[in-house]
């Protein structure tokens, strides 16, 4: 045990571990060494942000996918998916809505539905833009050709999310068809990265055939990518998947893993994702309390919110909804946090030597 105090105030000093440190830490946690990595990750987070939390609006925008990725509930190969797109309209309302709110951060997710093409997101960003020039866009819509991403930024896209679901090639082929590619998922990570835009990576913790190893691969891989932001959550099974009686991830893992990551890359943006608030009632505040800084509550219109259903039973309304939004509030004010509408540039405010 003493070793595992010793790694993890290396890691606080800004150290880089080895992957056998990284398994050691992972594999021989125990409540104590929990308890001390969380708080020093607290004290990490709170030296560049305070007790700020900061919101993100999650508009999402499609669950129609050309893809079949086997863990997921709206492949394109489960036929039991009630299928719905958002047009345009749909998704400026949506906009609009949480700009009333006090959201200064838009992040439109969705399967890779064709439909969307560079032409109608561009005129999509060029619209949001022009009614909200102070409000950030992140899209999260999956792999696209290096012009498209190109074509997407300078239109007005500042945010791009694309979980790298794992840095191990073998595993990552068990979760996806053969149509899909490992280089290519890390083709487009760095296609991203050099575009400009803020990027960033996540994988699901206690995915099917995950081992610790693994996870300590993942930890290697954000500790060389430095991503503006990660989104990591426990892996929920699907009904209609080949791993709907796969056991799902922990709380108490993700938890740990947040305090890891906060400690090898301090300035990054950490949600506590909608995965911790399904799995876990307090599962948002245990994010935060690792030391996870972002939430997403959902600002997709309440008609289709229930059709997003990547896993089972996932949460979208209570403090999950976007219109709960003083709810979710007073639920972070009870563990000592302020939720905050600045959009959060973290590298053009850390360039200016400002609080992000």
């Amino acid at each position: 045990m003493p070793e595992l105090f010793t790694l993890i105030d290396r890691l606080a000093e800004g150290e880089r571990l080895t992957h056998g440190e990284f398994v050691t830490l992972i594999g021989e946690r125990t409540p104590e060494t929990t308890a001390y990595l969380a708080e020093k990750a607290v004290e990490t987070r709170q030296a560049i942000y305070g007790n700020t939390v900061y919101i993100r609006g999650l508009i999402e925008v499609s669950n129609i996918c050309k893809n079949d990725c086997l863990y997921c509930g709206i492949r394109a190969g489960n036929p039991n998916c009630d299928r719905y797109r958002l047009t345009e309209e749909d998704i400026l309302s949506a906009c609009a809505e949480g700009y009333e709110l006090g959201f200064r951060t838009f992040v439109l997710q969705g399967g890779e539905d064709g439909y969307f093409t560079d032409e109608r997101l561009t005129s999509l960003l060029s619209a949001i833009k022009q009614a909200h020039p102070d409000c950030a866009v992140t899209l999260s819509l999956g792999e696209r050709t290096r012009e498209s991403y190109q074509r997407l930024y300078d239109a007005g896209a500042d945010r791009y999310l694309l979980r790298h679901e794992t840095a191990t090639r073998s595993h990552y082929e068990r979760l996806h068809p053969a149509a899909l590619s490992f280089d290519n998922r890390m083709r487009c990570l760095r296609d991203l990265r050099e575009i400009g835009y803020q990027v960033g990576c996540g994988f699901m913790v206690g995915s099917p055939y995950q081992t610790t190893a693994d996870i300590a691969r993942d930890l290697e891989f954000i500790a060389d990518f430095k991503p503006d932001m990660c989104g990591i959550g426990p892996f929920i099974p699907h009904k209609d998947t080949i791993f709907a009686d796969f056991s799902a991830g922990t709380v108490e893992l993700t938890c740990y893993l947040l305090s890891i990551i906060r400690l090898i890359h301090p300035p990054v943006l950490l949600p506590a994702t909608t995965a911790l608030g399904t799995i876990h009632p307090e599962g948002r505040e245990r994010g935060i309390l690792s030391g996870a800084n972002v939430v997403m509550p959902n600002l997709s219109p309440a008609s289709v919110r229930k059709k997003y259903m990547l896993y089972n039973d996932k949460a979208s309304d209570g403090a999950e909804s976007a219109q709960s939004k003083a709810e979710l509030m007073r639920r972070m004010e009870a563990i000592g946090y302020e939720v905050v509408t600045a959009r959060g540039d973290v590298r053009k405010t850390f360039a200016q030597g400002e609080h992000p």
